[in-house]
């Protein structure tokens, strides 16, 4: 794997990159000591074609800490694994939500740090079993005098605003003069409805975590491979998003 080791302190970098060499399986290691160079490098490393796998993420940093990273982090198209290493155990359920593989706290045990590697790589193999279906459906999109033909395989959420319906991709919008029940009945193979005004894509469908909406109150939201903002789940469509999730 590919591991990137962010942390303001060298000693801190040090002691990780030794456990690292002491673990059974040979990995590339980088180091960043703030949270600009750590960007950078990720994004470098994808420049190269050799993407970072995973984060070691230290969260008290001058300047932007380790949360606000891991925010930005998580709204790449392909976003790396995220390890919290930290002396602090209170940033805990902040972690998780930012949708962590594992939280190690200072000093780090090689076996913590050999189980959250175990961690990573079964996340990835996850991630990779979760691929666009092969196929050459398209929607058909015109605007302004423009006919674009998009893809289905890249399609991960369909929401409903007033006449139309917002297609979204992981690299933009468009907006589709159609009905998003007809929309469900063409295209149920790909796309599960999670609300009266969305549909995702069954293969992108990640997690499902509690969400606090101003206008609904407490309810679900579902987060979705390659999307950064949640898609709202309805009470009623809470079972079959998690029997999708479960398969």
């Amino acid at each position: 794997m590919h591991i990137l080791i962010v942390d303001d302190e060298s000693l801190a970098r040090s002691r990780l990159r030794a456990l690292l060499g002491d673990c059974a399986a040979g990995h590339t290691v980088t180091e960043a000591a703030h949270a600009a160079d750590a960007l950078a490098a990720v994004q470098n490393a994808v420049a190269a074609r050799q993407p970072v796998d995973a984060v070691l993420l230290d969260i008290h940093m001058p300047g932007q800490n380790g949360l606000a990273l891991a925010h930005t982090l998580r709204a790449l198209p392909a976003p790396p694994a995220i390890v919290f290493v930290t002396a602090h155990a209170d940033h805990a359920v902040s972690a998780f939500e930012l949708d962590a593989v594992d939280y190690l706290t200072k000093p780090v045990r090689l076996e913590r740090l050999q189980q959250a590697l175990a961690k990573v790589q079964r996340s990835a193999g996850h991630a990779s079993a979760a691929a666009p279906p092969a196929s050459g459906e398209a929607l058909v999109i015109q605007d302004r005098g423009r006919t674009e033909r998009v893809p289905l395989a890249e399609v991960l959420a369909l929401k409903a605003e007033q006449k139309y319906v917002t297609v979204r991709t992981g690299s933009r919008s468009y907006i589709l003069d159609a009905s998003l029940a007809e929309l469900e009945v063409r295209h149920a193979a790909h796309f599960l409805r999670v609300h009266r005004n969305a549909l995702v894509a069954r293969w992108a469908m990640r997690s499902l975590e509690k969400h606090y909406d101003a206008e609904e109150g407490e309810g679900w939201a579902l987060r979705l491979h390659g999307l950064a903002e949640l898609v709202a789940v309805s009470r009623r469509q809470v079972a079959a998003v998690r029997e999708v999730l479960a398969s």
